[in-house]
């Protein structure tokens, strides 16, 4: 059997070895800017977090689950009375992504 040590990691097994990590990680920030799999920071001074942005949270969970209370599909913005909501999802969509992301 040959290693190679520079062989790409699967996106399963790079999921599994991050588990100390929330799940939202694996989005970019919109807030702050911070890449996927990479910490939150504050943007006026470059200071790491050791949560995520709410905004992140959203953006996962807009990314990944289905929203139970509007019947959006994954990738597509809460709304309420036809009107998408502004950077947010509902609370039972969050719900809905960390039961899929467990």
């Amino acid at each position: 059997m040959t290693i190679r040590p520079n062989a790409p990691m699967p996106i399963q097994l790079r999921h599994f070895m991050r588990a100390g990590q929330h799940p939202a990680r694996s989005v970019a920030c919109p807030h702050c800017g911070a890449a996927a799999h990479r910490p939150c920071r504050v943007p006026s001074s470059s200071r790491t977090l050791a949560d995520n942005h709410p905004a992140r949270r959203s953006a996962w969970a807009e990314a990944t689950a289905v929203c139970p209370q509007c019947q959006v599909a994954p990738g597509t913005p809460c709304h309420t009375e036809g009107f998408a909501l502004p950077d947010q999802v509902h609370a039972r969509r969050y719900l809905e992504a960390e039961e899929t992301a467990a």
